[in-house]
């Protein structure tokens, strides 16, 4: 038998790959790929903040070894420069929390009311112009809230309370309140426009109107959207810088007035590290300590605003 027979018997015993084989590899090589690039990235993100953590707890370790933890969390003067030096953070967490009250009384209710309307009521076209105008108002730089807050904010809050400083908290909270508006109100709508339509049809079969359908249907269907629509406000308020440094003031205040000028947090990580602190001084160690309390801060809001989300989101 010749050479040439034999391999075209070798080559008939060759089981032959389906035409759909090689699609199938393909596809699956490409979720492969995806599945790795999204584990990538999601271990990046955690890696990232891990490495944040690190940074602030080994900076805020020789800061702590050096101020005791008591006279930090206890005391109401903050004062690196003075002589001698003092560091009560009570005196920066105090107006960072005036600040956030103020700007989330302001943006809760109007960025609720906003995702409500523009969910339930508004006409089509009507919505396509007004998220997209909220959707930009969130992409304007928050230095120009801040000058914008000096510069009309303040002026139109002294024609009623003269004696007002022309920086105060009162100013900063409500601009960074209007800041906000867009996160809340676009995230909400995104939520609740997520809840099927039957949901609506069933209420209004059974004689509810738009609006008791919104209160009683929609809004608690989407509660688990617009309580991380919340945090996320809750988070922007708190870790505001540009806004608080330009309209809030530069004095370190222990003082729960929002017509004080008073500086909060970020504001003075901002002024402290503006001044170039020399590397590895008690002054340079403290903007780590203060960045960690801040941090400590944002996690307990969050962890609470995930407890009472998830809490709410059983009961419905």
């Amino acid at each position: 038998m010749s050479l040439a027979v034999e391999k075209r018997k070798i080559i008939r015993l060759r089981p032959r790959r389906a035409p759909g084989d090689r699609a199938r590899a393909i596809r699956e090589a490409k979720e492969s790929t995806a599945k790795f690039i999204l584990a990538s990235s999601a271990f990046f993100s955690i890696v990232t903040t891990l490495l944040i953590v690190g940074v602030l707890l080994y900076e805020s370790s020789s800061f702590f070894a050096a101020v005791p933890l008591s006279r930090f969390l206890l005391t109401t003067t903050w004062g690196p420069q003075y002589e001698p030096p003092q560091f009560g953070i009570w005196a920066l967490i105090s107006a960072t929390l005036v600040t956030t009250a103020i700007a989330l009384a302001v943006a809760l209710p109007i960025g609720t009311v906003v995702a409500v309307f523009l969910s339930e009521f508004a006409p089509y076209w009507v919505r396509e112009v007004i998220k997209p105008s909220l959707e930009l108002l969130s992409a304007v730089p928050t230095i120009v809230y801040g000058y914008f807050a000096l510069a009309w904010v303040s002026p139109a809050l002294q024609t009623f309370l003269p004696t007002l400083p022309g920086s105060n908290l009162l100013c900063a909270g409500l601009v960074m309140g209007i800041m906000i508006v867009p996160y809340i109100s676009s995230l909400s709508e995104d939520a609740m426009r997520s809840v099927p339509m039957l949901l609506r049809e069933g209420s209004y079969a059974l004689g509810g109107n738009k609006l008791t359908t919104a209160w009683n249907v929609v809004i608690p269907s989407a509660l688990s959207g617009i309580g991380a629509a919340y945090i996320l406000g809750i988070s922007r308020a708190i870790g505001e810088t540009m806004i608080v440094a330009v309209a809030g003031g530069n004095i370190p205040k222990f003082t729960f007035n929002p017509l004080d000028e008073a500086q909060t947090i970020t504001a003075n990580i901002v002024a402290t590290s503006g001044g170039d602190p020399a590397h590895g001084t008690i002054e340079y160690q403290s903007l780590f300590a203060a960045g960690l309390a801040l941090f400590v801060m944002t996690l307990a809001f969050n962890i609470f605003g995930y407890l009472l989300r998830r809490r709410y989101h059983q009961a419905y």
